[in-house]
């Protein structure tokens, strides 16, 4: 029985296994993947304080882990199938073990969105791509399309135009969502052009992507762009499929939460990119986790379960 288990150790399970540990709570995370989440295949976190040169996403969280484990908190990897609250603890069911907990902070994060194209799904590991950072380099001296206009999809192009030899980006709007100090290093910079009021219709090749089939949403006029890549930077869905019979979701899925990260069922709590927020990024993360960590502590003493 622990005092508290947190699903997902990205920024925001990590900050909540530091804080939780640090106060003396039984801690475990519980990873499916590796820890860092989205943040460690960022190639570099510019914006993240205290790092004027900025700092490498594994490294950041890396680095993390290891505050969080000295503190005393454990490390599991495994794939959380199902959570229930029976009685005042929670069962969370993994594939092949069953672990019991006092308090549970939710912070699986989010994944990419898919564009919904045909030949996307079939082209996926040849061609197809959500990450720049993990598959980037593989692009060196190839031209390759970005799909997105916010800060992820600028930040994925900019980074490509260290391999590439040519980065489309194409947009749906005729005017880009990132932030300006994003927007005006893309548009200096001569490897990246852009297709606006477009959106991508096919995506085709023999072994691995040839071209895209972009369309234009105003005239419908479709143009076939040849590129060995295509990185998909379009948003975000929540990964909140084992919880969505278990606490109140938004209408886009995320878990609604109050300032305390608290969710509607009691000892339950959410922090990070899967709850409803205005802002997703590391230094929002933290700070979530560090908030849900202190409220389930909280929650412990009130109800004399320490």
């Amino acid at each position: 029985m622990y005092d508290l288990a947190i699903i997902g150790a990205g920024p925001a399970g990590l900050s909540a296994a530091i804080y939780g540990a640090r106060a003396r709570l039984s801690t475990v995370m519980i990873e499916k993947m590796y820890p860092g989440g989205q943040a460690a295949i960022t190639d570099i976190i510019e914006n993240y304080p205290g790092f004027p040169e900025g700092i490498g996403g594994a490294e950041l969280t890396e680095a993390m882990k290891k505050q969080a484990e000295r503190f005393g908190a454990q490390f599991l990897n495994g794939n959380v199938e199902k959570i229930e609250k029976v009685g005042e603890k929670f069962l969370i069911r993994l594939k092949t073990e069953t672990l019991e907990a006092k308090t549970v902070i939710l912070a699986m994060g989010a994944e990419a969105r898919k564009l919904g194209v045909k030949g996307e799904k079939e082209f996926t590991g040849r061609g197809v791509s959500y990450c720049a950072t993990c598959d980037g380099a593989f692009y060196t001296d190839r031209p390759v399309m970005v799909v997105g206009g916010g800060d992820t999809a600028i930040g994925e192009a900019i980074y490509l135009t260290h391999f590439a030899t040519s980065v489309t980006v194409v947009h749906r709007r005729n005017e880009l969502r990132a932030t300006k100090i994003l927007q005006e290093r893309a548009f200096k910079n001569e490897k990246i052009k852009f297709i606006w009021d477009s959106v991508v219709d096919e995506i085709k090749g023999g072994d691995a992507v040839e071209e895209v089939v972009v369309r234009n949403v105003k005239t419908g006029e479709k143009t076939s762009v040849p590129v060995d890549g295509i990185f998909v930077a379009i948003g975000w869905d929540p990964n909140t499929a084992i919880v969505k019979d278990l606490v109140q979701l938004n209408e886009r899925g995320y878990i609604v939460t109050d300032e305390n990260m608290a969710t509607n069922v009691p000892g339950l709590f959410a922090a990070g990119d899967i709850r409803e927020k205005s802002l997703r990024q590391v230094v929002t993360a933290v700070a979530d986790g560090a908030i849900a960590a202190v409220s389930a502590e909280k929650y412990l003493e009130e109800h004399q379960m320490r």
